[in-house]
């Protein structure tokens, strides 16, 4: 099982983003801050678990978490300030969201711009050491993959009900046959590389 606390305060926020390897759509951040010795024996990275399972984590954590919070940026703000930029300003959208406020920040990976003067520490592969990290990780995937369903209705070529604007090769056939939508990151390789000659 997953650790409950790092720092030992009570109100311990754990920070994890999803879609930052993506082709299109936001990058997604999430906030969490669990109850004091919180225990969950499922619960884990997101990438670990299939979509019915964090489906159902999903609905333990709003229903447990002392404060929740999702953040994003878009792909014109990824494109503008690059992916970095924009994955710590998901994160810090996420944090100001919350309605308590945390005394120290845990955030999955080695690299974190400070929020204001809250303390914090990057644990790299937190979100399968920490439950708040992990829960955040399930908030951001979902929330995220819920996103680009919605996106997908309204753009139905590019599969993103299915690779959620990953790189996978179908998706950049369709961006080489149709073209980019407004909800890809033009600053980002979108077409593979040509082959070269031999």
């Amino acid at each position: 099982m997953l650790l409950s606390t790092f720092s030992g305060t009570l109100l311990e926020a754990g920070i994890d983003e999803a879609g930052r390897g993506c082709l299109a759509g936001p990058v997604v951040a999430a906030a969490v801050i669990l109850p004091p010795n919180y225990k969950h024996l499922l619960l884990n990275d997101s990438k670990q678990l299939n979509k019915k399972q964090r489906e159902l984590l999903r609905k333990d954590v709003l229903q447990d978490a002392v404060a929740w919070a999702v953040g994003e940026a878009s792909p014109l703000e990824i494109d503008e300030i690059n992916i970095l930029q924009a994955t710590y300003l998901a994160m810090h959208r996420a944090i100001t969201g919350l309605t308590h406020t945390a005394e120290y920040l845990i955030v999955d990976g080695n690299r974190f711009k400070p929020y204001g003067a809250v303390p914090h520490s990057c644990i790299i592969k937190g979100d399968g050491k920490y439950l708040s990290i992990a829960a955040a990780s399930v908030l951001a995937k979902t929330h995220r993959d819920d996103l680009m369903e919605q996106l997908a209705l309204e753009h139905t070529m590019y599969g993103w009900e299915q690779n959620a604007g990953y790189p996978t090769a179908a998706h950049r056939k369709a961006i080489a046959t149709y073209g980019p939508t407004n909800h890809h990151r033009h600053s980002f390789t979108l077409l593979p590389a040509p082959l070269s000659a031999v």
